[in-house]
């Protein structure tokens, strides 16, 4: 098997992160490496990153030299640990569970018992990634992921400084990897920064957004600049506004103790949403490296505005008992674990403004909610009507506004709604239809889930997917001032389980002549 050089973060163009750059007929190859996940059984390592690391090797993306080490409080064997990561491999692995993969995985798991408090703990595990270099030939290249609630960052990073474990060491990387969210208002994101950078090279630090891994996320870039069709319209000449929608069906699901507190403003638009807005709304990168996308998303979130009136362009509620399909739900309220007197918002509706020649005028609204209508996230190009319409007003009532709409999930793929006329009859009628792209439909290879992507860039040194220390700063700078507004105002508005969000969001958007989707 060819051994492929990993990357130096910046200086290749970026290519679908699954193939090499110099012959895309060949996939690119994780080095020998290995990962180190603190927070190994909960539910993300349990569901995501676990059988995404599976899913790796059995696409032979992982090299035979690969170690995996869980740390974590349990007064586990090594082998119980093994046990554990197979039955999460099992149930949730996206490939066919093979035995001679997973033997070659298992030689080089390990587990280290201990908590964060626990110095020992950590000397354990640095005897352990020692015992890998010198077993499996990792050469001291070891990728350490903060599956881990915020607040203990801190502490995990010192705790590898004080043990050896953090700097690189010659040609031997040492990598961190950080989940979301990235602090809770611009101070303490500053502050996290500040400790992180402390022990981490700031090239080494890499901050996980799952939804920058979305097959459908990159294939926006590949919309919008590989197709001459679309780049002519992608304006203010053409485009009425933009919608940016992540619903979820869900509620809290066991994550009362996180999420009661943060909301859906600083869970998901801080994030997920203001880069989704920033892939949509850049110019065209001189190239793919990490660098070159990082200039074109930072001018973006640097020329955002806020409505002057946020009482009139921000919207916030919280579900209360409702249906959700065909079965009765609970209320944020009553779920367990959620102070019946909270007044985090479940839902969360913004309109920015961008103020750059292409988008000016154009009104971009974030929404985010749970229990709401069905699951998806869209981006939606909502296109001002065509100027004249040489018909009669009776021949287009049925018509409104063409649209391009990027599906992120569940269903990846893009559709064009536009005008068309009605078959039959001898009068003129014209109708909305859609033009469906499905890549389950149109590609037989399936898509690699988001965190293999991440994580393979990750041991690659690949950083053009991971919003850097700037991009993460100035989304603070957008939502704070929203989130100083909303605690000014006591309870959120409540909307029914199963709907599409409180009123207050419809008013905001029929303000500006406008309604939402219902995607």
């Amino acid at each position: 098997m060819t051994e492929h050089t990993t990357h130096t973060p910046g200086d290749s163009p970026w290519v679908n992160p699954l193939r090499d750059p110099r012959d895309l007929r060949l996939p690119r190859i994780a080095g020998p490496c290995s990962i180190v996940i603190f927070g190994v059984t909960g539910d993300l390592a349990r569901k995501k990153l676990l059988p995404a690391i599976y899913d790796l090797a059995n696409r032979g993306l992982l090299p035979p030299s690969f170690g995996l080490t869980g740390f974590a409080r349990r007064d586990w064997t090594e082998d119980h640990f093994r046990q554990f990561v197979k039955e999460n491999v099992q149930q949730h692995c996206r490939t066919h569970f093979n035995e001679v993969t997973w033997n070659q995985l298992a030689e080089g798991i390990r587990f280290v018992h201990g908590t964060f408090e626990d110095a020992d703990a950590f000397e354990r595990l640095s005897n352990t990634v020692a015992e890998l270099d010198k077993d499996r030939g990792t050469r001291g290249n070891h990728a350490f992921y903060m599956s881990i609630p915020p607040r203990d960052f801190p502490l995990v990073a010192q705790q590898l400084a004080n043990c050896g474990l953090a700097k690189s060491n010659g040609d031997a990387w040492r990598r961190v990897i950080i989940e979301k969210p990235f602090g809770h208002d611009l101070a303490s994101a500053k502050e996290l920064d500040r400790v992180i950078s402390e022990v981490f090279d700031p090239n080494s630090v890499f901050r996980i957004d799952h939804y920058l891994g979305k097959e459908t996320v990159q294939n926006l870039l590949a919309l919008r600049f590989a197709n001459s069709m679309y780049e002519p319209i992608w304006n203010s000449n053409y485009v009425d506004h933009v919608q940016i929608t992540m619903a979820e069906d869900i509620g809290v699901a066991g994550r009362a103790g996180y999420y009661d507190g943060i909301g859906a403003a600083r869970d998901v638009i801080q994030n997920h949403l203001l880069q989704l807005l920033a892939l949509t709304a850049m110019e065209e990168p001189v190239s793919f490296n990490a660098r070159d996308l990082t200039d074109e998303k930072t001018k973006i979130l640097s020329a955002v505005r806020l409505p002057k009136d946020l009482a009139a362009h921000t919207a916030r509620g919280q579900y209360s008992a409702g249906w959700q399909g065909s079965r009765p739900v609970v209320g944020y309220l009553e779920e367990k674990g959620i102070n019946p007197d909270s007044t985090t918002e479940t839902y969360a509706a913004v309109r920015l403004d961008i103020d750059t020649r292409r988008w000016a005028g154009v009104p971009f609204y974030l929404r985010t909610g749970k229990r709401l209508g069905r699951r998806v996230t869209e981006i939606a190009l909502v296109f001002k009507r065509a100027p004249h319409l040489p018909f009669d007003s009776t021949a287009t009532q049925e018509l409104g506004k063409n649209a391009i709409v990027i599906r992120i999930q569940p269903y990846e793929g893009v559709t064009i709604r536009f005008g068309s006329k009605v078959p039959g009859g001898t009068t003129m009628e014209v109708r909305d239809v859609s033009m469906d792209f499905s890549y389950g439909r149109s590609f037989t290879e399936s898509s690699p889930e988001a965190y293999e992507r991440l994580i393979l860039d990750v041991l690659l040194g690949d950083p053009p997917l991971f919003p850097t220390t700037q991009e993460v700063d100035l989304s603070w700078k957008i939502l704070d001032p929203i989130e100083d507004f909303w605690s000014t105002l006591g309870q959120p508005q409540p909307y029914r389980a199963g709907t599409w969000g409180p009123q207050e969001a419809v008013e905001m958007l029929a303000r500006d002549g406008h309604r939402w989707r219902m995607p």
